[in-house]
């Protein structure tokens, strides 16, 4: 079986060369993408924080609502059977 060329081997072997400079592209990449960010201001960051929390609120009262009323249900049915 023939042999593997210098220009082959070069290729297929680990170099940091060629690591320093994929991560040179990933941190160049990341600033690029960075920039693009749009931060929210100080009243939509206020908003979102009052929505979130007003709907944390609705759906626990919900659950609490849904466990009260099977929980009564089940016990009424329990009732019926004693």
């Amino acid at each position: 079986m023939p042999e593997a060329t210098t220009q082959e081997k070069s290729k297929s072997r680990f170099s940091f060369k060629k690591m320093g400079s994929g991560i040179a592209k990933f941190f160049r990449g990341y600033a690029s993408e960075f920039k693009k960010i749009v931060w929210p201001t100080r009243k939509q960051v206020i908003n979102h924080t009052l929505i979130t929390i007003v709907m944390v609120i609705a759906v626990g009262i919900f659950i609490w609502l849904l466990d009260w009323g099977l929980g009564a249900l089940l016990s009424w049915l329990l009732s019926l059977k004693g």
